[in-house]
């Protein structure tokens, strides 16, 4: 992965179901200052772009509840292409049960709805160094 240390230079696919929910998701990104994102209103159409295009996404921000597909079903296809690949899963879901099956299914890390923009940005800066990290050592 190369190195991102500036947002602006991030390509994120965003995933969500709900228009109005994908909409502010997509309008925090932009005010931290990403400018690549792509949209997908559920994991199957998340799935089909992220494999004919994976190159083009750097970060993924998902929510879990999802009809056809559901993040945690979607993470587990990504897995199977990109072991590495950020994966923020947005939940209201905060059950022992769930985050187990999120985290041995591969997930990054979780941010719970409802977040404010400076948690979503701390959770973008945390994972991105993280990434950084790992592909130094």
């Amino acid at each position: 992965m190369a190195k991102i240390s500036k947002l602006a230079e991030l390509k994120v696919l965003v995933v969500e179901d709900q228009s109005e929910a994908r909409a502010m998701l997509r309008n925090m990104l932009t005010e931290l200052g990403v400018t690549q994102i792509f949209e997908a209103s559920d994991g199957k159409e998340a799935f089909s772009f992220f494999d004919s295009a994976f190159d083009l996404v750097d970060f993924i921000v998902c929510d879990w509840n999802m009809p056809g597909m559901t993040g945690v079903e979607f993470l587990r296809q990504v897995r199977s292409v990109d072991q590495e690949m950020p994966f923020l899963m947005v939940t209201g879901r905060g059950d022992f049960n769930s985050v187990t099956e999120a985290k041995k299914s591969g997930v990054t890390a979780f941010i719970k709805k409802p977040f404010s923009l400076i948690q979503l940005e701390a959770k973008i800066r945390i994972i991105m160094g993280r990434q950084e990290a790992r592909a130094k050592s």
